[in-house]
């Protein structure tokens, strides 16, 4: 006999012997008094017992059947718990009650599941990443944002294997241990430098399988929960105005005085000397126009700075942008006898990118090698894949010019803004200082690479390496030529 079947019979039988008993202690006194025979008596006792063995059995097949119903709901699915059919009205009375306290519970289930399900789509579309630790400091949630940042699989690592900034987590340890909210900066130097504002409170809801909000020992089970905000874009800016009043005062301040020099000599001494004003104002268009091209690349360095912690998505087709660059610039290296040469080496996929931009790069190497080369030479462009072992997982583009080459003390500085190597030829020339910033900063946006290459008396080559559609992690590689380079980038 199984366990539960003896239990069965046991209680059968004590809630009959307690039907009986009383009925047992009438007829015993009966006896003792000697009022009733024992016969009848025993004969009497024996009916009511099976009487109330029938009661109780009615009754209890019934309990049984609503008690394993129960047991049935506690543990499974809602289809799987039917509910059953009572053979007395007391029975029939608890099912009705029960199951509609079952349908009550399956909606109120739904609801719940509903209303979390909604939370957690909000929590997943959140544009900042957000992390949940526990009282160890363990990962328990994050959301899809924080997973793109650190990596997928952070549930049960400690936060100081993806945020190894001391000030964070030691702002992390003192709301664990029962402080307020804090409020830390940091920044991530990889692959392009991002500055966040990490906010930490502390945190009571759902926390691996547990609620603790829910626990008796709620205030004794800390957590933490940390936000992210991006505020790279903020601070960019704020560098980016402290620059241009540095920067651009200093560049602006020479055209400027020029200017201001010959309205007043053409309003006093120069006003009826026609060949002084036309030769004054011939100056002053070139110092105007050197002014326009400073405040046009300094606007367009500023905005590409601004976006440059967000990688472009696009595809551009490298061919046909060196093809336009080369068929604009044509002209101006004619002029200085120079012949543009373009040598695209088969076919190439597209690299991941922005097509204005990746023009710009294109045309302000270009540009830069017709204005230093020397006269009468070739410039040659070419593109081609970066080879390894895995295969092809970048384009190539590279400028080769046949000029006097560069120094190697100046090459790492040549991306600086306003640095030029020889400033009065460079202004002669109508350079900025600002060509080479812009384009390592649009190569950085694209996380691609910048090389430089340079031997003096023989030339200078401009390599820029951009990641390929349809490849990963890979940036190509670049033998570098015989003489200094420098490679500027991931």
């Amino acid at each position: 006999m199984s366990p539960p079947a003896a239990v069965s019979i046991s209680r059968f039988l004590v809630i009959s012997a307690l039907f009986t008993a009383p009925t047992a202690a009438t007829l015993g006194a009966l006896v003792v008094l000697e009022t009733l025979d024992p016969w009848t008596a025993g004969l009497a006792l024996l009916t009511v017992a099976v009487l109330s063995g029938l009661t109780v059995s009615f009754y209890f097949r019934d309990a049984l059947r609503i008690s394993g119903y129960l047991e049935r709901l506690a543990v499974a699915d809602d289809h799987d718990a039917h509910p059953p059919r009572p053979s007395s009205e007391l029975g029939k009375s608890l099912v009705r009650v029960v199951s509609r306290l079952h349908h009550s519970w399956r909606k109120r289930t739904r609801l719940l599941n509903l209303r979390l399900e909604a939370a957690l789509e909000i929590i997943e579309t959140l544009p900042d990443p957000l992390i949940v630790v526990d009282r160890r400091r363990t990962i328990n949630r994050f959301n899809g944002v924080a997973g793109t940042l650190f990596g997928d699989r952070l549930v049960g690592r400690d936060l100081a294997d993806i945020l190894r900034h001391p000030h964070v987590l030691a702002a992390v340890d003192e709301v664990l241990r029962g402080g307020g909210s804090r409020s830390v900066e940091f920044s991530r130097p990889v692959p392009v430098e991002q500055v966040f504002e990490a906010r930490v409170k502390p945190f009571r809801g759902l926390l691996g399988d547990h609620v603790i909000a829910e626990e008796a020992d709620a205030d004794e089970i800390p957590a933490a929960l940390i936000t992210l905000h991006d505020i790279t874009a903020i601070k960019r800016s704020e560098q980016m105005r402290a620059d241009f009043v540095a920067n651009a005062s200093h560049e602006l301040r020479t055209p400027l005085t020029t200017l201001i020099g010959f309205i007043d000599t053409l309003r006093g001494a120069a006003r009826d000397d026609s060949e002084a004003r036309d030769r004054f104002l011939s100056i002053m268009d070139e110092q105007a126009i050197r002014m326009s091209r400073l405040i046009n690349d300094l606007l367009s360095l500023s905005r590409i700075e601004l976006d440059e912690h967000m990688a472009p998505g696009g595809q551009v087709d490298v061919v046909s942008a060196l093809h336009h660059v080369v068929d604009t610039l044509e002209i101006k290296a004619a002029g200085r006898g120079m012949t543009l040469v373009f040598d695209p080496d088969g076919e190439l996929p597209p690299a991941i990118g922005d097509t204005d931009q990746l023009m710009q790069v294109f045309q302000n190497l270009v540009d830069n090698a017709i204005k230093y080369a020397r006269e009468n030479s070739e410039i040659r462009v070419t593109a081609c894949r970066a080879r390894s072992g895995a295969g092809d997982h970048a384009v190539i583009v590279a400028v080769r010019d046949q000029g006097d080459g560069i120094a190697r003390n100046h090459l790492p500085r040549l991306t600086e803004r306003f640095y030029r190597v020889d400033p009065a030829r460079s202004r002669a020339l109508g350079g900025t200082g600002l060509g080479l910033a812009i384009v390592k900063h649009i190569v950085s946006r694209h996380r691609g690479r910048l090389s430089i290459e340079s031997e003096l008396g023989k030339g200078s080559t401009f390599s820029v390496i951009l990641p390929a559609v349809g490849e990963t992690g890979a940036t190509g590689t670049v033998q570098p030529a015989a003489g200094s380079t420098v490679l500027i980038g991931r």
